[in-house]
């Protein structure tokens, strides 16, 4: 039906993994993602940092085990040794013994708004990782490419700040109440209504948790007798509802279209193991943007699958609403798709619109059944109000109806940003993954040791940004991850572009 990789040489000469779009009639405009192989030598050099790594990991063990070394991790006492384990062998070796050389790059206390800039608290570590102790001086400017602030939305002045404070004056902090008992307010009704206006379906329904919005409903929606197909690379929210779902659960390679109509055929062809019965439901389960490769979902292969194939289709657009789409209305507006075409369309509030929470739209008839029957509506504690007209406040501006042109100013950036930053990547010569209009920028690591190293470096040049190994990643894909504003101006993006490794080597084009 498609056939989706072919390998092509690169510039430098290494392999590309180039998607290569082969249903033209179905996409208005080209679509190419790349995933450049990882080089050979690399991914020799870089199992030999992990089995050296792993090595002294157990020489310092053995040191540890007859007292030689101070041992500084959590672990079952001599007399608890007959019981049954706390941690898990190799994960508490690799935590003790890998991640503890790199902790210092995460969870850096953050003081200030986490808009374009930020201020981090300074903190030291006198033990190798094992603790920080705070200087009590903060790091001041840092440019922030980590949040998923994508269209600046995460700040303290302006209309949102505004309405969020008045909205805290009428409404208070919290409901202390879940929606279907005395928790459901008019703003928690208008939110609603707009979020389903603006994704152009008849109903929608928010949480105050994203990754409970996909943990909780999809249970509600699948059960057993039903096969779940889900993309390998999913974030771990859906995985985890696919679970609890007590469905049958098959993956597919990633956006790999072949991969996903065989498994169709083959669930409509055998059905259920064992009876061969017909499935009660075939459940697709894709997402917008993935939030770890900066790839964007094949939409239209996958509604012209599903319409085949008469299964139902569920889209996580987490990273991809409002980042995507001429009018911010995501991967569906990104391909000129309709809205009605996708069965569950889901997505977050905390990336784009500032806030917090999740929602689900669709047909009213789904959401009336979502209202009765998902553990996260009938049990979770009502949106904040503050929150939900952040939520309004945003999406009105998004869509224009607050009278300016912020919204489309601010998509508009955002697009210019991307697209210009990962260009200056790869002029640099840096291996990047996804979709050029993907503001998730993942730019390859690939050694244990740059993992660190790059994270340190880059924060002593006042630039924050996330950078991520195993298990996060394929052992031999470690990356930073920048995530693109349109916050970001022309001069943080030649900030960050032109001078990532050392304080000597400069862009010809760096103005900062």
């Amino acid at each position: 039906f498609i056939k989706l990789n072919e390998l092509e040489p690169s510039i430098d000469g290494h392999i590309t993994n180039q998607n290569v779009t082969h249903n033209p009639s179905l996409y208005k405009k080209p679509f190419a993602e790349s995933f450049e192989e990882t080089p050979l030598l690399v991914a020799v050099l870089t199992y030999m940092g992990y089995g050296i790594l792993t090595i002294f990991g157990y020489l310092r063990d053995f040191l540890r085990h007859w007292n030689i070394e101070k041992c500084q991790v959590a672990r079952e006492r001599e007399e608890q040794k007959d019981f049954v384990p706390l941690y898990q062998d190799f994960e508490n070796f690799y935590t003790r013994n890998l991640y503890m050389r790199i902790r210092d790059n995460w969870n850096r206390p953050i003081c200030s708004v986490p808009g374009a800039k930020m201020d981090l608290v300074e903190r030291v570590s006198h033990d190798y990782n094992w603790t920080f102790e705070h200087t009590g001086k903060v790091v001041k400017e840092v440019i922030n490419m980590g949040s998923y602030n994508y269209l600046g939305f995460a700040e303290n002045v302006g209309a949102c700040a505004d309405a969020a404070i008045e909205s805290t004056k009428k409404y208070g902090v919290g409901v202390g109440s879940t929606r279907c008992e005395l928790g459901n307010l008019d703003i928690h009704e208008e939110m609603e209504q707009l979020v389903a206006r603006f994704l152009g379906v008849e109903s929608s329904m928010a949480f105050g948790m994203g990754f409970a919005t996909n943990s909780m409903n999809i249970p509600a929606l699948t059960g057993k007798g039903c096969l779940i197909l889900s993309d390998e690379l999913n974030h771990a929210s859906l995985v985890l509802g696919a679970r609890l779902s007590a469905s049958t659960i098959r993956v597919f390679k990633h956006n790999n279209m072949q991969s996903l109509e065989k498994l169709l055929r083959d669930a409509i062809v055998h059905g259920q193991p064992r009876t061969h019965r017909p499935w009660k439901k075939i459940l697709i389960v894709v997402e917008g943007i993935y939030s770890m490769e900066g790839s964007i979902v094949r939409l239209p292969e996958v509604i012209a699958l599903k319409k085949r194939y008469k299964a139902y289709l569920y889209l996580d657009e987490a990273h991809s609403i409002g980042a995507l789409g001429p009018n911010g209305r995501g991967v569906v507006d990104y391909f000129g798709l309709d809205p009605k075409d996708v069965d569950i369309m889901m997505g977050t509030f905390t990336k784009s619109f500032g806030a917090a929470g999740g929602y689900i739209g669709g047909k009213k008839e789904l959401i009336d059944y979502l209202r009765n029957h998902s553990h996260s509506a009938l049990y979770a504690t009502s949106m904040s109000p503050p929150v939900a007209q952040q939520i309004i406040t945003s999406m009105k501006i998004i869509m224009g109806e607050d009278g300016t042109t912020l919204g489309a100013d601010r998509l508009r950036q955002l697009s210019e940003n991307t697209t210009y930053f990962r260009r200056k990547l790869r002029e640099m010569g840096f291996i990047i993954y996804g979709n050029d209009d993907s503001p998730v920028v993942p730019m390859m690591l690939y050694m244990p040791a740059k993992i660190g190293a790059f994270g340190r470096e880059m924060l002593k040049r006042n630039i924050g940004t996330v950078v991520v190994g195993f298990p996060a990643t394929p052992i031999i894909e470690s990356r930073a991850r920048f995530c693109i504003s349109a916050a970001h101006t022309r001069e943080m993006l030649n900030t960050v572009s032109c001078r990532p490794i050392t304080d000597h080597t400069r862009c010809k084009n760096d103005v900062s």
